[in-house]
């Protein structure tokens, strides 16, 4: 099954938080690790100016969990949580259905 992570967090260097993102995504491709994040989606609150949502996509819990524990995963969290204004939460999600529309 497939399974979803939701991140939400505050900060005011989200231009920091993509240039982050990216690296991480670019480098755990070129590594070819097994168990990466299959999409990623970027929300910005529209309320909260500093409030963002970020949807990470995986195939499977475990691949997720793989993920997690990666030291590349880790390092990624540890320079994100410096530029946050607030802690940040996770919501783990099982995929239970989904379309594309259009």
């Amino acid at each position: 099954m497939k399974f979803a992570q939701i991140i939400d967090f505050e900060t005011e260097r989200i231009d920091e938080v993509r240039d982050l993102l990216r690296g991480y995504e670019e480098r755990v491709r070129a590594e070819g690790r097994s168990g990466t994040p299959t999409a990623r989606t970027l929300l910005k609150d529209r309320a909260n100016p500093h409030r963002y949502l970020v949807v990470v996509e995986f195939e499977s819990y475990e691949a997720a969990m793989a993920n997690s524990n990666a030291p590349e995963t880790s390092e990624l969290a540890q320079h994100l949580s410096a530029l946050m204004t607030r802690p940040t939460t996770y919501t783990d999600c099982d995929v239970e259905d989904q379309q594309t529309l259009g």
